[in-house]
């Protein structure tokens, strides 16, 4: 199936104008899928797949936050666990809402792009995936995870996780949190309870990207290393964050 990208965009355009696109995290999300969709063309072409299939990639990376404007419309937040998966909200978006005619007019890969939607963000992939819909989604979560760490970066963490930044600078990481990452894999949300915690969430996807020029891509990029650099002004988290970098630098140096 051909992808026609001039369609695409002008259809992902036509749909955030509906939105206040004056609004910050409305501009975080708009900027955050064109890099998404870039790095999944990234990755998919070290892979060495077909141009049709690297198109396919790029499209997953332009549809894969639709679901984000609606959630911050109605609710005022990006956190799922305090409004709606925004996921699989979405994926009803694109196939129960059919948005996704405005992008492809074809269905021949109706049922891998809504899984690979879908499940963007889950913690973990249903089993039952057939190998190419399991690459995709791959593709799409290592692509997302990467420009996470960027987004943590280049705005304001206040902003993104709708705290004070007396909150931010105060909290520690709790228990549940620091146990999960020393286990070496990303934290369940649920575990989550104070506004560093997302910080360290966001660190631990790290240990979750699958492909090899993912893992390439962060070291290059340098976000990791200021995202560990976490400036906080209590010292049970200071030292929190001295153990955090030491660990995931072991990490990425055994990853080489």
């Amino acid at each position: 199936m051909k992808i026609d990208r001039p369609k695409v965009l002008q259809a992902f355009a036509a749909y955030v104008e509906n939105y206040n696109i004056a609004d910050e995290k409305v501009r975080l999300k708009i900027e955050h899928t064109y890099r998404v969709s870039g790095l999944c063309e990234k990755i998919a072409a070290s892979l060495g797949l077909s141009r049709t299939d690297v198109d396919m990639a790029w499209l997953l990376g332009m549809l894969h936050d639709i679901g984000r404007f609606e959630q911050l419309r109605n609710y005022g937040t990006f956190n799922d666990s305090q409004s709606i998966d925004h996921a699989m909200y979405g994926a009803q978006i694109l196939f129960e809402r059919e948005k996704i005619r405005d992008y492809i007019k074809e269905d021949a890969e109706d049922e891998m792009l809504r899984t690979a939607v879908a499940y963007h963000s889950a913690y973990r992939l249903p089993e039952h995936l057939d190998s190419r819909t399991r690459m995709f989604c791959d593709i799409l979560r290592d692509a997302d995870k990467i420009d996470i760490l960027k987004v943590n970066i280049d705005f304001p963490l206040e902003e993104i996780y709708n705290v004070t930044t007396w909150e931010l600078k105060n909290a520690t990481v709790t228990k549940e949190v620091m146990e999960a990452f020393r286990e070496g894999h990303a934290v369940l949300r649920s575990l989550k309870k104070t506004p560093v915690d997302n910080t360290v969430g966001h660190i631990s996807l790290v240990y979750e990207l699958v492909y090899p020029i993912s893992l390439t891509i962060v070291k290059e990029q340098g976000y990791m290393d200021k995202l560990m650099d976490f400036s906080s002004d209590n010292l049970k988290t200071k030292k929190q964050f001295e153990e955090i970098r030491e660990i995931m630098g072991k990490y990425m140096d055994s990853s080489k």
